[in-house]
């Protein structure tokens, strides 16, 4: 996952905005993770209206008041934002455990072509290896908030530090009856660089105002 930001930087949200700039880093940050692209604009009523769903959804998998451990997840936010100043303002009271490019990073509009992004906000979940487990998870995040990480997880085949695999790996039981129902509904689909390639069945229907 973390060969889609190699040779960039990302900054963590927090108050010394450290930065990941070197591919370990970036590693550390991102490999073995589920991964959100958020794709949102401060200007951008819709967004304002989901974001505190997103956080709170965010913080409940992340934050040692809610977990034991924090979840294996990713959320790299891609500012759709006019001015570097609107971004600021819409992070300021964001999780520090964010992510997000630099402002004057020209891959925060190359990721909105490459994932097919034609409204905001967008949640698009990525497999560890960059595979597009669904282009838009806005909806099922607002309806079942952090139980649809479960299915997400499952669906990606992540392997939980916290339980060990089978002994008998040849009569390996699945991981739960529904396993079969989640690789149906999260289709692979290859993430594809230089432009977005065809919709997946989350897009936006025909005629939607396109975003870039």
């Amino acid at each position: 996952m973390a060969s889609l930001f190699s040779g960039r930087v990302l900054i963590r949200n927090n108050s010394d905005q450290d930065e990941l700039d070197t591919e370990a880093e970036l590693s550390r940050k991102l490999e073995n993770r589920l991964v959100l692209l958020f794709f949102g604009a401060g200007a951008c009523p819709e967004c304002q209206a989901f974001v505190p769903i997103l956080k709170d959804f965010f913080v409940r998998l992340t934050d040692e008041f809610y977990v034991l451990r924090a979840a294996q997840i990713a959320l790299v936010y891609v500012s759709q934002d006019l001015t570097e100043e609107q971004q600021d303002l819409f992070l300021r009271d964001m999780p520090e455990k964010w992510l997000f490019l630099p402002f004057e990073d020209d891959l925060r509009r190359d990721l909105g072509r490459q994932f097919s992004v034609e409204r905001l906000p967008a949640v698009v979940v990525l497999k560890p290896g960059g595979d597009v487990l669904t282009r838009d998870a806005a909806e099922e995040i607002q309806r079942l908030g952090p139980a649809c990480f479960a299915n997400w997880q499952e669906a990606a085949e992540v392997l939980d530090r916290s339980f060990l695999p089978p002994e008998d790996l040849e009569d390996a039981v699945p991981r739960s009856l529904t396993e079969w129902l989640r690789r149906r509904k999260y289709r692979v689909e290859k993430a594809t660089r230089g432009g977005g390639g065809p919709g997946g069945e989350d897009e936006a229907e025909d005629g939607a105002p396109g975003l870039l």
